[in-house]
């Protein structure tokens, strides 16, 4: 849904730039001096600008709201700390499975060259990433609310072998007294 309205709204905005570039261009032949903002193609350009601001800044901050990024979340308890090096063309989890509701932090790096941290769950959806890089670590924040094997996939072109750079992580389900 946020794909095909962000499509929607480029294409219109590309329009509107296009009608810019036109219209600079049709005025383009004729020589005037530059004046005060008086002038009136200046209040044009501070109005379009204005306007442009208006529309594109709250329209940036929305849609980055649901980038799958990493932010620590208000948690309860310490998180579990799960460490993660990506090479060509494998990962290395010290742990491949957690419960549901327990926070993670994954911290991620590269044994070789930069790989791409992508996290999917069970329908394949793009939950969580970062980059994995070397001599560098970067972490990772996510709570997992639903049980199932997740799907870590390198999400970077690291060589021949990079699509089977797969890796299964498994989230269980919260269990109260024994009971699930």
């Amino acid at each position: 849904m946020y794909q095909s309205l962000a499509w929607q709204i480029t294409i219109v905005l590309v329009l509107l730039l296009l009608a810019l570039f036109a219209f600079v261009v049709s005025q383009s032949q004729s020589r005037e001096e530059y004046g005060p903002i008086k002038d009136k193609s200046a209040r044009i350009r501070l109005i379009a600008f204005a306007l442009i601001f208006a529309i594109v800044a709250p329209l940036v901050g929305f849609s980055l709201t649901s980038l799958p990024y990493s932010a620590p979340a208000n948690r309860q308890g310490e998180p579990q700390i799960i460490d993660v090096t990506g090479g060509q063309w494998y990962w290395i989890f010290s742990s491949t499975e957690t419960t549901v509701g327990t926070p993670v932090e994954f911290h991620v790096a590269a044994a070789d060259v930069n790989h791409g941290f992508g996290l999917y769950d069970t329908s394949m959806t793009l939950v969580a990433q970062t980059q994995s890089m070397p001599e560098y670590t970067n972490v990772l924040h996510y709570t997992f609310t639903s049980p199932g094997t997740y799907q870590v996939l390198c999400m970077e072109y690291c060589g021949l072998a990079h699509h089977g750079m797969v890796m299964e992580f498994t989230v269980n389900p919260r269990t109260t007294g024994g009971v699930q």
